[in-house]
């Protein structure tokens, strides 16, 4: 037990994704006692068990689910008839509960001129972990854009290279013209982030359309994108754009609808 309470402690310093699954409930004869305890990682390693054989292959099986979709879940196993399809002949039944240990989600701003300082601010604020990217060195430092946890002075399209992209990873391009948005976009439109938002106008994001087309992007991914970017708030300083953003960002991520509370 020792030995998972430790891997749990390393997870949260590395920012790393896992489930734990507990016996919650054990009747008759079961292979382990309640509070039995496995830590499985999203490549199907783990530590501890909850009761070995297929009933602990099937355990793995859920786990490594959980970790992708985030969702907790209880399991429930009577261990009488293999021909049954039960995953042993014990006699008992066995709960066990499946909670996934996940990082918090990860939101990058790609531009770090007054509107994505102000993002960064408020997202790690929100409880994101916050990385800030941008080709200009000098505005991707702490001292510039403080308050993130990583800094990537890369321009836009190299960025898959160095920051892993996950569908936990939202994507908040503050750049500074059409011209770098089409150069970029292409590369991180392949990846699995959970949002991409790209700033600037309607008449701005047609013409980065335009370039994205002539480039060979296909329409259903270049329908990835929101933009312009943001819920409709009037908003006209930085401050006020970063609440549009990540109000856009929040409903995207929980599946909330942007309307008004009292309707």
């Amino acid at each position: 037990m020792t030995l998972i309470y430790r891997a749990l402690v390393e997870l949260e310093k590395n920012n790393q994704s896992a489930a734990l699954c507990t016996v919650v409930k054990s009747e008759g004869s079961t292979p382990r006692h309640v509070g039995s305890k496995m830590l499985v990682y999203p490549d199907s390693r783990f530590i501890g068990t909850v009761g070995g054989g297929e009933l602990e292959n099937r355990v793995i099986k859920a786990a490594v689910d959980a970790i992708g979709t985030g969702k907790a879940q209880t399991l429930f196993y009577t261990m009488s008839d293999p021909s049954r399809g039960d995953p042993g002949v014990c006699g008992g039944q066995v709960e066990v509960f499946v909670e996934p240990i996940l990082p918090p989600p990860m939101l990058v701003v790609i531009g770090a001129g007054h509107v994505g300082k102000a993002v960064v601010h408020l997202a790690k604020w929100l409880g994101f972990r916050v990385a800030v990217s941008d080709d200009r060195a000098e505005f991707c430092t702490p001292e510039a854009t403080p308050g993130a946890d990583e800094y990537y002075p890369v321009g836009m399209e190299k960025l898959a290279e160095s920051l892993k992209i996950t569908n936990r990873t939202y994507l908040v391009v503050t750049s500074r013209g059409s011209n770098v948005d089409a150069n970029g976009l292409p590369s991180l439109l392949e990846s699995e982030a959970a949002y991409i938002g790209v700033i600037g106008s309607k008449r701005r994001w047609a013409t980065t359309v335009k370039a994205l087309k002539e480039k060979g992007l296909r329409d259903d991914r270049i329908a990835k994108v929101h933009s312009p970017i943001g819920l409709e708030l009037q908003a006209e300083t930085p401050e006020e754009i970063a609440v549009s953003i990540l109000a856009e960002v929040l409903m995207v991520r929980d599946k909330g609808t942007g309307k008004k509370m009292s309707e």
